[in-house]
């Protein structure tokens, strides 16, 4: 049977962009006018630091084989996991 000449079927097709615009603007509204995209990543980066710091030897061990294996990321800038 050709769908083609099937008058029971409509294509369907829809553009998200508009939606997906108005989302992001809506949680930037949301975030306030106190939200401060550099404080915070400033704030991730200290809380990054702190949480891998004053690792034991062992802990330090299995922290670097992670990090290598990029499983966890490493230090510098955006600490991105490669995988």
């Amino acid at each position: 049977m050709n769908q083609d000449n099937n008058p029971g079927l409509i294509p369907f097709t829809i553009d998200l962009t508009f939606e997906e615009a108005r989302r992001r603007a809506e949680v930037v509204a949301a975030l306030g006018p106190d939200w401060d995209p550099v404080a915070a990543l400033r704030g991730e980066d200290e809380a990054y630091a702190l949480l891998y710091s004053d690792l034991d030897a062992e802990q330090q061990r299995t922290y670097d084989m992670l990090v290598a294996a990029g499983v966890l990321p490493g230090e510098g800038p955006g600490h991105a996991a490669a995988h």
